[in-house]
């Protein structure tokens, strides 16, 4: 007993939880095995493609996004130094490593959250039912989650982007949802009006109305989608996060100062270039060389 009159339930919640996993494991070992490496794929293909391109090449092409997306020179130039600091500082493969992860997770945000913001929108009863999954997801501790899907997919790649994937979800989901529902009920009539079927009105209409908090959806799930990079490192994903993790495993503080301050200038790079690239506007005539 508790405080004498509640009973006790953690051990049999313990117990719960232990024998579930392990009938997960047992029972279906090598379908989950196969969901790993599925889940792995994309992951290792981005990674690959991402290290064959010559650092050079990478700088170039940071640099001409950069400058189609804003048409300022200082801008270019910042965004150009901060993948040359990350190979300066001699961590251009954890660097890429990391970036792969958050590219594919944020991939599947996408993929998974834009028809669930859809029929959220759509269905306020959906809504409502999802606004108390969304708030576990994003304040239960990551480690909570972490243990049993490293136990059930193993360690590596595979449960860092399902962890990824949890935390960075429900922002994207959520602003999606709130674009949908913002967009101006005249439009949609007067569109309705001009005989636009529901679904040339949700991908004329709806959706680019939506469009800006839907982007503002995408930036936070790529930066959340970083924020996992360090306690990714933890199952086994690599990346700067593994630095970070081996600066404190050996008492070396300026092991962990490389790691995280690499980590903070890919942050900066991603923020700034997706600000840049899916939030500006396109320049003016004015603007136009």
């Amino acid at each position: 007993m508790t405080a004498g009159f509640v009973p006790e339930f953690g051990k049999a919640l313990q117990s719960f939880v232990n024998r579930a996993v392990d009938a997960v494991v047992t029972g279906y070992g090598d379908r989950l095995d196969g969901l790993g490496a599925w889940l792995t794929a994309p992951v290792r293909w981005v990674e690959t493609g991402l290290l064959l391109v010559p650092v050079p090449a990478f700088i170039l092409v940071v640099a001409a996004g950069a400058w189609l997306a804003s048409r300022r020179i200082g801008f270019v130039l910042a965004m150009a130094a901060l993948p040359a600091a990350l190979s300066g500082l001699g961590v251009w493969n954890e660097a890429m490593q990391s970036l792969a992860l958050v590219v594919v997770a944020v991939l599947f945000v996408v993929l998974l959250g834009l028809p669930l913001g859809v029929a959220a929108a759509r269905l306020p009863r959906l809504g409502r039912a999802l606004t108390p999954l969304y708030d576990l997801m994003q304040t239960i501790p990551s480690f909570v989650y972490l243990i049993p899907v490293a136990m059930v997919l193993g360690l590596g790649r595979a449960p860092a982007l399902v962890a990824t994937l949890i935390y960075a979800l429900p922002p994207f989901a959520r602003l999606t949802e709130l674009g949908l529902r913002g967009v101006d009920a005249g439009v949609v009539e007067a569109s309705r009006a001009l005989g636009l079927r529901p679904r040339q009105e949700f991908w004329l209409v709806e959706l680019p109305l939506a469009r800006p908090t839907i982007l503002q959806g995408l930036n936070q799930a790529i930066m959340m989608a970083l924020a996992m990079v360090v306690v990714a490192s933890m199952i086994g994903a690599k990346g700067l996060g593994e630095i970070v993790l081996l600066g404190l495993q050996r008492a070396d503080p300026g092991l962990g100062f490389v790691g995280g301050l690499a980590i903070v200038l890919l942050a900066v790079l991603l923020d700034r270039m997706a600000q840049a690239v899916l939030g500006a506007p396109p320049p003016s005539e004015a603007e136009r060389p």
